[in-house]
């Protein structure tokens, strides 16, 4: 699994090169999520095989970062873990889509000496940490969800999002769902006003830092922390079972809000009902203009999503995602086709 997620890394970085030098055919230039470069890359170096005539170039900048630039349109496509607020799809020149394409689990990783694995955090634990309030592996609210586990006594590092952030989003919604004082003091959205710890750049910046530093706690998607071969806690779900993320629970998270899904694909899936629903998960979408100015691009584009959709969702679980749900691959299906 490690070997595979780091090739599709090392992959997109050839497909990116490609494209940077490609002399003919059509560029499709995108930006945004850290949270999803994994699947991308993974999609374009195999979409790149069907079709010879198309190179995409993703810069891999984080969700703030993505929707800066499609609002700018200065990319042809935005990548976003967080959906856009009425005020941010009104600032945009056109009318923007939001295209879901997967769902993934943003996991609690740590680099604990001694607890290489099993770590259980409550809600209260997760937001204790994050509001600089538990301070210490130790703390009896940390042990009493881990009977039986020698917890250091030593300072709890944290590590954060230091860009604008989807993972972040995620994260913060979460936070600020279970935590009435993390929603007061701090919010969520995909940059805020940390009130402890050290900032990362990215997704792979958080899980560096993680890995690096002794008795730290960061969050990130599932993949980097496979990736960096980092442990991750189960966290206690709304229905008050320790769910461990994987593509099962997120898929449970979203079971709901698929049934219900709104006709924008603007909905949140953090603690969700169910007794199997990891509760840190999300939705991660493209963001195009349903007017495409470039109508070459603006084909091209809308192909290689029908494709991502029928073929494409095929290679999200080796790479720990999780598809969409079947009713919802038919409703994103009618909106691609709404794509001028």
């Amino acid at each position: 699994m490690y070997k595979q997620i780091r090739n599709t890394v090392v992959a997109l970085a050839a497909v990116c090169a490609m494209a940077g030098t490609a002399g003919a055919g059509t560029l499709i230039n995108g930006a945004g999520a850290t949270f999803p470069y994994p699947i991308y890359s993974k999609w374009f170096n195999e979409y790149a095989k069907i079709d010879t005539s198309v190179k995409f170039n993703y810069q891999s900048i984080g969700s703030g970062g993505g929707i800066k630039q499609i609002t700018a349109q200065t990319v042809d496509f935005g990548a976003s873990d967080k959906f856009l607020t009425d005020a941010e799809l009104k600032a945009a020149p056109g009318r923007l889509i939001h295209i879901p394409t997967v769902m993934g689990a943003v996991v609690i990783t740590y680099n604990v000496p001694g607890v290489k694995t099993g770590l259980k955090l409550t809600a209260e634990d997760v937001s204790g940490i994050y509001l600089g309030k538990i301070t210490q592996w130790n703390d009896p609210r940390i042990a009493a969800a881990n009977p039986g586990v020698r917890l250091p006594a030593k300072p709890i590092i944290v590590v954060h999002r230091s860009d604008g952030s989807g993972t972040t989003a995620i994260f913060t919604d979460y936070l600020s769902t279970v935590s009435p004082e993390w929603k007061s003091r701090v919010g969520m959205g995909t940059s805020v006003r940390w009130p402890a710890g050290l900032g990362g750049k990215g997704n792979e910046g958080v899980a560096g830092q993680v890995k690096i530093t002794a008795y730290s706690v960061g969050y990130v998607e599932l993949a980097y922390a496979f990736e960096n071969r980092l442990p991750f806690a189960t966290v206690k779900n709304r229905d008050g079972r320790y769910v461990v993320p994987s593509i099962k629970s997120t898929t449970a998270a979203a079971a709901g809000a698929a049934r219900h899904m709104p006709a924008d694909y603007r909905v949140s899936l953090v603690n969700q009902p169910g007794k199997d629903a990891y509760p840190i998960a999300g939705f991660t979408w493209l963001l195009v203009y349903e007017n495409q100015k470039d109508k070459v691009k603006g084909k091209k584009l809308v192909e290689f999503l029908r494709w991502e959709l029928k073929k494409g969702q095929k290679l999200a679980a080796p790479l720990l995602y999780a598809p969409l749900p079947p009713n919802v691959v038919r409703m994103v299906e009618k909106t691609i086709a709404g794509i001028r």
